[in-house]
Order: structure tokens, then sequence, then C-alpha cells
């Protein structure tokens, strides 16, 4: 399939999601989902791995919790879906998305069930093998020498996954720029991340700790440019509860009472363990009515 079909498959496919109101609840999506045959329930789930992480609401994001629990909840079924999925897919990087969102979670929840079915299948599955190769287990787990002894190479492919075509200074980007790629890095779907994520995190760390002022401007920047509800859940979650403290809650109060979008973005902050006199302030500028 080319990409411009792939694309309007997917496009289609979401279409589908979208328009179904009715998922509200994992046991109205089970009753939904359940029955649908397999093939449409891999071709869903690989239409899924494409969506912009800003574009995970709704019924979105109620299919992709059911696609999360089914290891858990069918663990046999969940491999027919991976199964199914190496058999149709030719997209590498989705085909990869595979491993952290089933097989891990089959084998650790499950492992001991699927791993004879896993052995037989891999026999004559040049695409599983390969797929086990992405697996890591505790180095004591059992399963462990015996996925050892059916993965292939897999490593020179993550590789390529990870390593962005243009890595990120952050330390030489302005907080504008900044802002941008922070932006750019949290909007997409999982199968299109690369290690740029992981050094936009790593310098979030290293501003909390030595710059937290320069993190304030950072967030504030970022709500400048950006009022998508999902992604400013993760920068409350994340970002700001992170660099809220007794030496920045002076400066959180005066960009809150500035600034009626910084105190909203407040309100997506858990801070139940914060000290007695965090909450008193926080609970002035969010209010009791969260």
């Amino acid at each position: 399939m080319g990409q411009e079909d792939m694309g309007q498959t997917c496009a289609t496919l979401l279409e589908t999601i979208a328009a179904v109101p009715q998922l509200r609840t994992p046991d109205e999506t089970e009753a939904f989902l359940d029955p649908m045959p397999l093939g449409e329930l891999a071709s869903m789930w690989c239409a899924l791995q494409r969506v912009s992480r800003r574009d995970q609401a709704g019924s979105i994001w109620a299919i992709k919790l059911y696609f999360d629990h089914l290891p858990h909840r069918r663990p046999h079924g969940a491999l027919d879906l991976v199964l199914e999925v190496l058999k149709t897919e030719t997209d590498k990087p989705t085909v990869m998305q595979l491993n952290d969102k089933f097989l891990l979670a089959l084998f650790y929840a499950h492992g001991e069930e699927v791993m004879a079915r896993v052995e037989h299948e891999a026999a004559h599955n040049d695409r599983l093998r390969w797929l086990l190769g992405g697996v890591h287990l505790g180095p004591d787990d059992p399963l462990m020498p015996r996925i050892a002894r059916l993965a292939e190479a897999w490593h020179a492919d993550h590789l390529a996954q990870r390593t962005p075509r243009e890595s990120l200074d952050c330390a030489n980007m302005s907080v504008a720029e900044l802002a941008r790629a922070w932006v750019e890095q949290y909007s997409r779907s999982e199968r299109d991340q690369d290690d740029n994520l992981f050094a936009i995190m790593d310098f979030e760390r290293d501003l909390r700790e030595n710059d937290p002022d320069k993190m304030i401007d950072w967030i504030v920047q970022i709500l400048k440019i950006e009022s998508n509800p999902v992604l400013l859940s993760l920068l409350a979650a994340g970002p700001l509860e992170d660099v809220i403290s007794v030496g920045t809650i002076d400066r959180i109060e005066r960009e809150a009472r500035a600034d009626s979008r910084f105190r909203e973005l407040l309100g997506g902050v858990w801070y139940y363990r914060a000290s007695d006199e965090l909450k008193t302030r926080l609970d002035a500028l969010v209010g009791q009515g969260r």
C-alpha cells in the first residue's frame, strides 16, 4: 500500500472512531470492539499509532485504552492481533510499536500462558522472531533465555527509529525555540518519537534543578503558542507540577495573577503532597473547585 493510500485508510478509520459517541466507559468500548473482526481491529490499531498525541481524546482515547488493556484482559486475543499486524502491516515504525504495546505486557502478565504459543509461531514467522529481538524482561526472568533463543536482529532498526534527522541542542536554544520544540515533540505519536524527546525531558530536569525561573519562562512561552487541551494537561502535570516549590511559589503567584490561562493551567496540577504552606497558597490561586 502506498503512503497516500495508507493515509487515506487511516483517515477513514479515524473518522469512524471519532463518529462513535457512545464510547465513554471501558464496558461500552469493549462491547463495541470485542466482536470486531481481527483484520479490522488490526487496521484500527495501526491507524491509531499514527495519531498525534494532541488528537488522542474522546473515542480515540477510549479505543487506545482498550488496546492498552487487551494484553491483560485477553492475552491470546492480543497475541492474535500481534500476528495479524505482523502479517498485514508494512510500515516498520508502526510494527515496532507492538513490542511496547503488546509483547512486554503479555510476557509480564501472562508469560507462562503464552510462551509455548509464541515459540510455536516463531518457528515459521521471521517477522515475529525479529520483533522478539526488542523484548527485554528482567535479567532473572525465566522466560528471557527462551525469548533470546528465538530473537533475531532488532537493534539496528531500533537505533534508526530513535535517531533524529537533526538533534536538538537545547542549551543553545532561545526560550521561544524551546517552546516550539516542546510542542512539536510532545505532539508526536509514540510511533514518531525519537531521542529528541528525551533531550527535551533531560533539559527540563536540568532547568528544574538549576534554573527554575527559566523553566517557568519556558512554560509561559508554551502557553502563548499552544491551546490544545491534551498538550496543556501534559504541561500542567509535567513541567509546571515539577517546578512548583517553596523557592518558586512567589513567581508562580505573580504569573497566575497576571495571566488567567496560567492560573487555569495550575488547575491541572496535583499538589496534595506539598507542604501546608504551598497547599494554602496554591489553593488561593486555583480555588477549591478542582
